[in-house]
């Protein structure tokens, strides 16, 4: 497995961020999907990687800068295909590199609440991220759930 900036022209990578947002905006309350596409994903403020093995992606994500030594975790999202080999944990172990990297010191997410998010939420938990109450411009859902890690 490899990980590489994203380039946002590449089919595949354009096929699994769409997949995101509408497995996103599907699991939970439209109001309350905050996946990011595309175009969002190419502001100056954010990171954005991919995961391959050979010509095949297998994850995509991003690390949003907050300010004041805050960065927020977006779009991460693992092809249905290549779920429980890793990729996800790669993924968000880069993720977390490049926070620390950025001199960062609090590494924040928000994602689903709902049962389909169980598996991202032991992945978070088990790289020590622990919940937490909404931060930045988020408020309080009953949909999300918010975790937050001291980096």
């Amino acid at each position: 497995m490899r990980i590489a900036e994203g380039e946002f022209d590449d089919p595949q990578i354009i096929a699994l961020l769409d997949t995101h947002v509408l497995a996103a905006r599907a699991e939970t309350a439209r109001e309350s999907a905050h996946a990011f596409e595309i175009d969002r994903l190419k502001a100056p403020d954010i990171r954005f990687w991919t995961l391959w093995e050979g010509e095949t992606l297998l994850a995509v994500g991003a690390l949003q800068a907050l300010g004041a030594g805050r960065g927020e975790i977006k779009s991460m999202h693992t092809a249905q295909a290549a779920r429980r080999r890793g990729a996800g944990g790669a993924m968000l172990d880069h993720i977390v590199a490049a926070a620390r990297a950025m001199g960062l010191a609090q590494l924040s997410l928000e994602t689903g609440s709902w049962a389909y998010f169980a598996p991202a939420h032991a992945l978070y938990r088990s790289r020590g991220f622990v919940d937490c109450a909404p931060f930045g411009d988020y408020r309080d859902d009953p949909n999300s759930l918010f975790m937050t890690l001291a980096l």
